[in-house]
């Protein structure tokens, strides 16, 4: 074994990962990688010492990011002669991924650096009930503040055309079109929305006029799923024509400054997806005083905190969850898919 147990073990846990997720491609990368690293090359003794925790770091991920940018790049026409949508035997896969590895090593070792980041589109359509119920009861803009925005694709929701079951909303002629599958009650589309500013934060954000950026997101798409590199491709479309600032800044810095500098015409609204969980607790807790005090301070505009996210206790979905100040009443809405394929409304 090139690898020990628990690397493997991680590559492994990944390939069934990806397998439910709808990428049997990215399973198979998982399955085979181990086998092809070792003490011969960079990225090999890169991946075996890996100092943090290969689940947490998404390390797997990483290395097929990396793979993944020299197909998208033309770098290595014979690794993509082996990637979708062509199909080749196993044997053959590993022999296009082992030349890759001994051709661009110093690349690959290079993109281990880099966590993933998808900035995932389909995610807005587990958000967009959300900010439709805001608008619906209090009747004012939103100015919507997201954490973890990656490339702050998702702050431009509202310029998405949705279709949930034979329900639709949005402008029919938007090149970014999200198709959700319904479980038992849809969920409300009617009521006001207006945004009236947007704004993100990441510790690491995607400029998207930026060439090298562009395919750095792009490249942790897993290859087989075309319909979502299609989807990021029409949204970075769309913020090329939709003004939105993008920050780069701790996510409760972040929060702190903008709550000091809210408009009191509009409703703060933060919001983020499948981040929450990977800031420490003691930052969480602070960003959570952080709203309340400002959503409870007297004479305040309403302030709402929506979030889609995985709730402990919970096995395979994620729940869109909404909290409205003043008073900070706390109210599930929906349980999502994590990637934005399903949703079930529960809110009223």
């Amino acid at each position: 074994m090139a690898l020990s147990g628990k690397i493997e073990e991680h590559f492994l846990f990944q390939a069934d990962g990806s397998e439910t997720l709808g990428s049997p491609f990215t399973a198979r990368l998982c399955r085979l990688l181990p086998g092809l690293l070792d003490e011969d090359t960079e990225t090999g003794r890169r991946v075996a010492a890996w100092p943090g925790k290969p689940r947490n770091d998404a390390l797997a991920l990483r290395l097929a990011g990396a793979l993944h940018a020299l197909v998208l790049s033309g770098t290595d026409p014979a690794l993509a002669a082996a990637y979708p949508p062509n199909r080749v035997t196993d044997e053959a896969l590993r022999e296009a991924l082992a030349a890759a590895i001994a051709r661009h090593d110093a690349r690959l070792a290079q993109g281990l650096d880099s966590p993933p980041q998808t900035n995932e589109i389909a995610r807005a359509a587990m958000l967009l009930p959300g900010f439709l119920a805001i608008g619906r009861e209090t009747g004012m803009p939103l100015a919507i503040r997201e954490i973890g925005s990656s490339a702050g694709l998702n702050l431009l929701f509202d310029r998405f055309h949705y279709r949930y079951g034979e329900a639709c909303w949005g402008d029919e002629a938007s090149p970014v079109k999200l198709t959700v599958e319904t479980r038992g009650k849809a969920p409300p589309l009617g009521g006001f929305l207006d945004i009236a500013s947007r704004k993100g934060s990441d510790v690491a954000p995607i400029d998207v006029t930026n060439v090298e950026e562009r395919l750095r997101l792009k490249s942790y798409v897993w290859p087989d799923q075309t319909a979502r590199l299609e989807r990021l491709e029409a949204a970075l479309a769309l913020a090329g024509e939709t003004p939105f600032s993008l920050k780069k800044a701790d996510a409760a810095d972040f929060i702190a400054a903008e709550l000091a500098a809210k408009d009191a015409a509009a409703v703060f609204v933060l919001f983020h997806s499948i981040m929450w969980q990977y800031l420490p607790y003691e930052k969480r807790r602070h960003i959570e005083t952080l709203l309340d005090e400002a959503g409870n301070a007297p004479g305040s505009a309403p302030l709402a905190w929506l979030r889609m996210e995985p709730v402990s206790g919970d096995t395979g979905f994620a729940r869109l969850r909404l909290t409205l100040w003043p008073g900070g009443e706390t109210r599930d809405l929906a349980r999502c898919d994590f990637h934005g394929r399903w949703i079930e409304w529960l809110g009223g």
